[in-house]
């Protein structure tokens, strides 16, 4: 009678990794191993041979990605609640330069020839992107972005708040049946235009614009003319009819067009929003030079970008193999330190710098949660593989943030001009302007939530 599989895979991966299995594991076979302590704990279910075949091939973050993605991997239970357990294991054991011993490689061959995985490698995933050329020309740039974003506007709309903001959101109050993703979307779009001061009469310039809900919040409630550039066609086409169904074509234009190609005379204020981690290390001087050069002076820019830990700890700027092939290929996160350097280089000066990281917890677990409760329609907008390159997405996004391993800032800058001077307010109140959240949650908050917020106490 054979021997079940999962045992034999505990017993080597426990050898590996030097430490217990922190969740159980089921193989083809039907077989279990680990923990039994905790019932509802994540099952990791290797559903096909063909799986541990890749991972022979693709040791690592790779290899399992592509199981996960083509379905021989899967998890049984919260994804973000397994991914958080091997990650605990990893710190705890200092597993992230571990490399398989010459024994440890031969156990794995002898074991996989025992269970008949071995073979040649599989092909990988449809969804895995294959870009070519060199780095950041304009060509590779347009793909990389497609890849990710030409996606489906279907399944942005069915993923997204109503305005389709797809970056991190600025939770005012925690969430709950008066407040959720939606309203956080609005406030994050409300602060953004705080800070660069917008008023009747300004010409903004968003880079990066997405599907135009910064655009569109510019105009209706500040009264803006403004132009947005990205470098997906579908973006532009939904942002282009989103405008237009709103009446506000003749007040804002969004391009199909690099951020390299704009010459259009100084903007009043720039945003790019979560853009800059798309432009790469080598790019970002001739990033940053654009957008000083665009902006007229005493104007503001405001830059929301994602970063990675400081020196030593950044080895995956890209965000990781899984990242790089499936998500973002190309991406670069760097330390916050170092983008500031670079846009103080280009002759910007730093105003000020706010930290968003936990917000985007908060922010991406809706997502999860719209992915996950509504798996059929997500399914059928964009297919299983599609699909599970998401859910490993967002659940891993949520545990980086949540365990500050990844940050997101806004960043506002200005231009001084030619005498030095920037133009801007004394006061930090006035730069920022009234905040139209707080004058939402002193409309809504009951005296129950005074009292709470006040340690039981009332005004009167």
């Amino acid at each position: 009678m054979p021997r079940p599989v999962a045992p034999q895979l505990a017993d080597l991966l426990e050898r590996v990794i030097g430490a217990a299995l922190p969740v159980r594991i089921r193989a083809w076979d039907g077989s279990e191993a680990g923990p039994t302590d905790d019932p509802s704990a994540p099952v990791a279910v290797l559903r096909h041979r063909r799986g541990l075949r890749r991972l022979l091939w693709a040791p690592g973050e790779l290899g399992l990605a592509r199981a996960f993605v083509a379905g021989e991997l899967d998890v049984e239970g919260d994804v973000a609640d397994g991914l958080s357990r091997f990650w605990s294991l990893s710190r705890a054991h200092g597993l992230g330069a571990v490399s398989l011993s010459a024994a440890d490689t031969l156990a794995a061959a002898t074991l996989a020839a025992r269970l008949g995985a071995v073979g040649p490698p599989p092909t990988p995933p449809a969804s895995e992107a294959r870009l070519s050329g060199r780095l950041h020309t304009r060509r590779r740039d347009r793909d990389a972005i497609a890849h990710h974003y030409d996606l489906s506007n279907d399944f942005y709309a069915f993923l997204l708040d109503p305005q389709m903001a797809y970056s991190c959101g600025y939770w005012t109050r925690e969430a709950g049946p008066g407040y959720g993703l939606a309203d956080a979307q609005r406030d994050k779009l409300d602060l953004i235009c705080r800070k660069l001061g917008l008023e009747p009469g300004m010409r903004l310039l968003d880079v990066g614009c997405g599907w135009a809900s910064l655009l569109i919040h510019a105009a209706q409630h500040y009264g803006v003319t403004a132009v947005g550039v990205t470098l997906s066609a579908q973006q532009r086409d939904l942002g282009v009819a989103r405008v237009a169904a709103l009446g506000l074509s003749d007040r804002v234009e969004i391009r199909l067009q690099d951020y390299r190609a704009v010459i259009d005379p100084g903007f009043d204020a720039i945003s790019s929003i979560e853009m800059g981690e798309h432009v790469g290390e080598e790019n970002y001087p001739v990033y940053a030079a654009q957008l000083h050069r665009l902006l007229r002076p005493h104007g503001r820019l405001l830059l929301q970008q994602m970063s990675r830990g400081a020196s030593g700890a950044n080895s995956a700027p890209g965000g990781g193999a899984f990242m790089e092939r499936y998500v973002a290929p190309d991406m670069f996160m760097r330390p916050l330190g170092s983008t500031l350097n670079f846009l103080e280089e280009a002759g910007l000066e730093v105003v000020d710098v706010h930290s968003l990281r936990e917000h985007y917890v908060w922010t991406v677990r809706p997502w999860l949660d719209t992915l996950q409760d509504n798996k059929a329609e997500a399914v059928r907008l964009v297919g299983e593989e599609q699909f599970r390159v998401w859910l490993l997405y967002l659940a891993g996004a949520s545990l980086a943030f949540e365990e500050n391993r990844m940050g997101v800032h806004q960043i506002l800058m200005v231009r001084a001009g030619a005498d030095g001077r920037s133009g801007l307010p004394r006061s930090r109140a006035e730069l920022l302007g009234p905040d139209p959240a707080l004058d939402r949650l002193a409309r809504d908050v009951t005296p129950a939530e005074v009292a709470s917020a006040t340690g039981g106490t009332t005004a009167r």
